[in-house]
Order: structure tokens, then sequence, then C-alpha cells
């Protein structure tokens, strides 16, 4: 019986933290602080520069979304003590090394969605619900415009520059990003980094692509989405 009733008033606990705007307006505070300083650096000026492939092109947003995993374990440290942010971090250390994730921001989701339903375990639905908010939304924001590689290669002898010129304002047309672009004169091949626009598709900008680039200039293309 006893159980039972202290089963309830957590529940009751839970629920009224819920209806806490003081709380809910709290933890919003703390979690857009983590976001906007997180990004702050993630996307520092001189990261640009220097990016020159589709991984290093992807790592800011990792560590936006692990900035807002620290503001959570953070959140339920300051609720539940130290002993529940080394659980945190052991289940986030054993989901990086043996859960068979293709990325890093794969396995940022993994860990954040492991957060929300510990959080909903320890009965803190308010702070389980902004937490889903801001990640949901993070995800939106970043993987609307994904970051693909694009090869070009067998491009015609003697012509790459004139290739990449027709490539570059082709993918420019198209709303395309370029985040980088590497020239090999004796490979005859042309390396992309870019930002796809919102709601493309691999087929769909592969054809707009072709349309845009003379024939004569023209190489054959692989892509990699991230």
């Amino acid at each position: 019986m006893e159980a039972v009733l202290d089963t309830q008033g957590l529940q009751a606990v839970g629920w009224r933290g819920f209806l806490d705007f003081n709380q809910l307006f709290s933890s919003f505070v703390a979690l857009s602080l983590a976001i906007a300083l997180g990004a702050l650096i993630a996307f520092h000026p001189t990261t640009r520069r220097t990016v020159d492939t589709r991984e290093e092109a992807e790592l800011p947003k990792v560590h936006v979304m692990y900035a807002l995993v620290g503001a959570v374990v953070g959140g339920m440290v300051l609720e539940y003590g130290i002993v529940v942010g080394f659980v945190v971090f052991g289940l986030g250390g054993l989901m990086r090394f043996r859960t068979d994730t293709a990325s890093t921001r794969d396995t940022g989701r993994l860990i954040i969605v492991t957060l929300v339903g510990l959080i909903c375990g320890l009965n803190l639905p308010h702070f389980a619900v902004l937490s889903t908010i801001f990640a949901w939304v993070l995800i939106y924001v970043f993987d609307g415009h994904p970051v693909c590689s694009l090869e070009v290669h067998e491009v015609p002898g003697g012509r790459v520059k004139s290739a990449a010129e027709a490539y570059r304002a082709g993918l420019t047309a198209l709303g395309c990003t370029i985040i980088s672009e590497n020239k090999s004169f004796t490979k005859h091949r042309i390396d992309y980094v870019i930002r796809a626009p919102r709601n493309s598709s691999q087929v769909g900008l592969n054809a707009a692509l072709q349309e845009h680039v003379p024939l004569d200039l023209r190489g054959e293309i692989d892509w990699e989405v991230e």
C-alpha cells in the first residue's frame, strides 16, 4: 500500500511540475542557452574555411546536438544528483561504442531519444516534452538541407576548369550551397561538398544538373548523401 501511495505521490509531483510555468520557463531558457552557445562555437567563421569533406561539414550540427544532450544531462543531475549523471554518461558511452549507427549524427539522436525516455521514467514530463521539441526543431532545421558529396569523374581531357565552372554555375542555379570544390587535373575529376536545397532529391538534382551542363563538358556523377 505504501509503495502504491509513494508512486502516486511521485506522479502527482511530476504532473504538477508539468504545469509549473516557472519551471517550464527555466528549462526552456537553459536549453535555449545551451543550443545558442553550442552553435556559437560550432559555426565559428573559421570552421567553414577548413571544410573539405562531407563529415566535416556535418560536424557543427553534431556539436549543437551534443550541447543539447549536455543541457539535458545537466538538468537531470540538478534534479536527481550526480549519480544520475554517471548513469547517463555510462549509457552514452555504451551506445557510442557498442551500437552500430551509421554516423556520429545518428549516435547523437540515439542518445537524445534514450535521455527523453529516461526523463519520462524519472517523472519529469515538462523536461521530457521540452527536450523532445528542441531536438525535433534542431533535426528539422539541420537535416532539411542535407550535405552531399558530389564526384564528377571522367571529365573530357583538358576541360576540367571549364567543366568545374559549368557545374558550379549549375549547382548554384539549382539552389545548392557549395561548401568546397576540389579539382584534379591529372585524374580529370572534380569533387564538391554541397548543401542541397530543402525537399530536393538526388535523382531530381542529377537530372537538372545534367541539363545545366553542356554535353561537351559533362562527366560521370557519383553522389553520396549523409
